[in-house]
């Protein structure tokens, strides 16, 4: 028998004084059984750093034609492409083909600045793609945060991200590579 998504339910109150974004949003996510805390709660990162009412969740690791994360409009078209994790070259590249904009938020201590020094000549030529590094002690305190009902309270100002849950504050700075 299959093991089966565990489900998630996430309150964020979102202060983003960066781009005057001042929302709650109530999410569920599906964690797979594969994936860790910490590559779900970067998830809800990456979610926090780009909320609008038009960014969703995708089936995410079951499928490997979605995203983590998108924004489509009216039409079904593309418009926003959001991966976590390390993607490899092809992926990335079918990412920036179908879609308008396209971010990778990475992590994964040691294999990221490896990750970064075997891509990073090629990706240089997607115009329409950004990478966001995040440090592996980061992302390991975001994962203590993770638990079946969350209620995180974020805060971006000046490129600097604070997430708390009425008992911890984890702080985070994104580093732009690209």
């Amino acid at each position: 028998m299959a093991l089966k998504a565990t489900v998630f339910k996430a309150t964020l109150n979102i202060a983003d004084m960066d781009r005057h974004y001042y929302a709650d949003h109530h999410v569920t996510i599906a964690r797979h059984p594969s994936e860790t805390d910490e590559r779900m709660m970067v998830r809800l990162l990456a979610f926090a750093l780009n909320a609008n009412d038009a960014l969703e969740f995708t089936r995410g690791l079951s499928t490997d034609d979605e995203p983590d994360l998108w924004q489509k409009d009216l039409t079904g078209h593309i418009e926003y492409w959001i991966e976590t994790g390390l993607p490899d070259e092809d992926r990335i590249r079918k990412a920036c083909n179908r879609a308008d904009r396209v971010t990778i938020y990475g992590y994964g201590g040691r294999a990221l600045p490896v990750w970064w020094d075997k891509l990073h000549n090629r990706l240089e030529r997607h115009n329409n793609l950004s990478v966001i590094a995040l440090a592996q002690d980061d992302t390991a305190a975001l994962a203590g945060l993770a638990d079946r009902t969350m209620n995180l309270q974020i805060n971006i100002q000046d490129g600097e991200v604070t997430v708390g849950n009425g008992k911890t504050v984890v702080s985070l700075t994104p580093e732009t590579r690209l």
